[in-house]
């Protein structure tokens, strides 16, 4: 297991709820850096603005990702690390913290018995719930029960987050995702553009994240997409890579308005509500709804 990292940006929790209780902290708990910006950054600078605590978790340093060249190890875990915190600074979150397993690899072939997908669940939750209660996290954040697209890290993600919301007591949780039927909308545009590779079409999504169905928010952050643009950026190691297509790459190419069309809302599932009536706006409704 890797050191444990952790950086206050901003100021502490108490400053920001004694001064005006409807305000809460969010928590988005993430595999990697990068996970954020692709998923959750409109949230959470759009949390952020309106004043609300932003902490940021990442399991991982992210040492086995796909990087042009090679340099993984220790040295792009440093890279990636420095990265985090500027895609952090940029959505105003007021606390980093990574938790310091090993990066699974996208098919768990990396990290050995400190790899996070290989972590026992009970004590990975814990060091989560910790965190969780010394924040009085209002919403914590995972991802859908498939990782998304399958990644064992972000499988594992939803495993102990889930368990630590349970041991913390925390009574939100969203599960952050993506509309399979807005993100295929998108792509038939975008895959026709000039230089978007051949196989970054609607098909190659037909399996991941989550149906319309499913869904209980709907997310507009079309205020926030240049933080989130920056927070993408920041991640400049993941924009190439030797082969395949990286999504960070296709999406910081799309022009602005297109840019904003696709990412300008973000999905949740929230966990225990009911799908099927109107999609939420807030993902502090339910908090804010018992306050």
């Amino acid at each position: 297991m890797h050191p444990v990292r952790t950086r206050a940006l901003t100021g502490s929790w108490r400053s920001v709820h004694e001064n005006d209780p409807m305000c809460f902290t969010l928590v988005a708990f993430h595999a990697h850096p990068d996970d954020e910006a692709l998923l959750t950054a409109g949230t959470l600078a759009r949390a952020a603005a309106e004043g609300h605590r932003v902490v940021l978790v990442v399991a991982t340093a992210g040492e086995a990702g796909l990087v042009a060249g090679g340099g993984t190890g220790a040295v792009l875990a440093r890279r990636r690390l420095a990265e985090l915190e500027r895609s952090a600074a940029a959505l105003g979150c007021a606390r980093v913290e990574v938790l310091g397993y090993a990066d699974s690899g996208l098919r768990g072939e990396a990290g050995g018995t400190a790899a996070f997908a290989a972590a026992d669940v009970d004590e990975a939750a814990r060091r989560l719930a910790a965190l969780l209660v010394e924040e009085q996290a209002d919403v914590l954040t995972v991802y859908d029960p498939a990782g998304g697209y399958g990644h064992p890290d972000h499988v594992q993600v939803t495993r102990v987050g889930l368990r630590a919301a349970e041991l913390a007591g925390t009574r939100v949780v969203l599960e952050a995702t993506v509309d399979r039927t807005a993100l295929q909308r998108v792509l038939r545009l975008v895959h026709r553009l000039p230089g978007i590779p051949a196989d970054f079409g609607p098909a190659r999504f037909d399996a991941a994240y989550t149906p319309r169905a499913a869904l209980t928010h709907r997310v507009d952050v079309r205020r926030y997409v240049a933080a989130k643009r920056a927070a993408m950026a920041a991640h400049a190691s993941q924009a190439v890579a030797d082969e395949g297509t990286r999504t960070l790459a296709v999406l910081l190419k799309l022009p602005a308005p297109l840019f904003r069309l696709a990412l300008g809302r973000e999905w949740y599932v929230e966990r225990g509500r009911k799908p099927g009536g109107p999609l939420l706006d807030d993902v502090f409704a339910t908090v804010r709804g018992s306050r």
